[in-house]
């Protein structure tokens, strides 16, 4: 994508934070992957997280879903401190999707059987629970291969599939790793497109991270550069292209959008 996403969200008050992470380090024995950082998301935002290999950034996803625990800080969803909530119950309670950078579907179940297992978990109503499947087929164009193995399936059939999976529960926050990786140009597109919408039909709010700093920044709001453990630079992507810290610590001098 040559053109990036035009910054539509003008600013996000401290009332407007659905998603808050205070002063959150976490050590992986004597490593600090995380060091004291800070980071807010509004409601209705897509925000970007970009930085080197191995600086934390499916840290922070894991450390928001619960999969790990902080070693010192807080996640704050909504004003309320979900450090003690397990994985399960920040799902619901909290609706938080996730998108693993790979899996995240049943191997050997059809697409219509993947989205029937976990709408069997997440919805009680019946005819809802239905409803909901075929809405997400439906949306992600998934019809065509609805009675197909998932192992059977395209790379970018596969994130789509995910995706609605995720959906299912019709989250809140919507946690993105890699989206992109290991997907053709016009995959990754879609994809785009689908983010786009998802924040601006679904008013989901938005967290994303990979390397394609590209492909990223052409869809987000606003994004940050992750170094050290610590945000170093945030703003929008027109913004960070022009950030010194920004470019010294990940884009380099020569990085262009087009």
């Amino acid at each position: 994508m040559s053109n990036i996403k035009k910054f539509r969200i003008k600013s996000f008050k401290k009332k407007d934070v659905i998603l808050k992470l205070d002063r959150l380090s976490f050590k992986y024995g004597r490593k600090i992957i995380l060091d004291n950082l800070n980071l807010e998301l509004g409601y209705g935002q897509i925000l970007g997280l970009l930085g080197p290999n191995g600086v934390g950034k499916s840290t922070i996803f894991n450390l928001i879903i619960g999969l790990l625990s902080p070693s010192y800080g807080s996640v704050i969803i909504e004003s309320k401190n979900i450090n003690n909530y397990p994985i399960y119950q920040r799902t619901i309670a909290f609706k938080i999707g996730f998108v693993p950078q790979n899996g995240g579907y049943f191997h050997d179940l059809t697409v219509y059987e993947n989205l029937k297992a976990i709408a069997e978990i997440v919805i009680e109503n019946l005819s809802y629970r239905e409803e909901k499947i075929n809405s997400l087929i439906s949306k992600f164009e998934l019809d065509s291969i609805r009675d197909i193995k998932a192992d059977f399936l395209s790379g970018g059939q596969k994130k789509k599939l995910v995706i609605a999976l995720a959906l299912l529960s019709d989250p809140k926050i919507l946690l993105l790793d890699e989206p992109f990786a290991a997907l053709d140009v016009m995959t990754i597109k879609i994809l785009q497109e689908i983010i786009v919408d998802l924040q601006s039909v679904n008013n989901i709010s938005i967290i994303l991270c990979d390397h394609q700093a590209r492909d990223l920044l052409a869809c987000v709001d606003t994004a940050v550069i992750i170094n050290n453990g610590k945000v170093i630079a945030q703003g929008t992507p027109a913004d960070l292209l022009q950030n010194i810290e920004a470019r010294r610590a990940y884009f380099g001098d020569s990085f262009k959008i087009s």
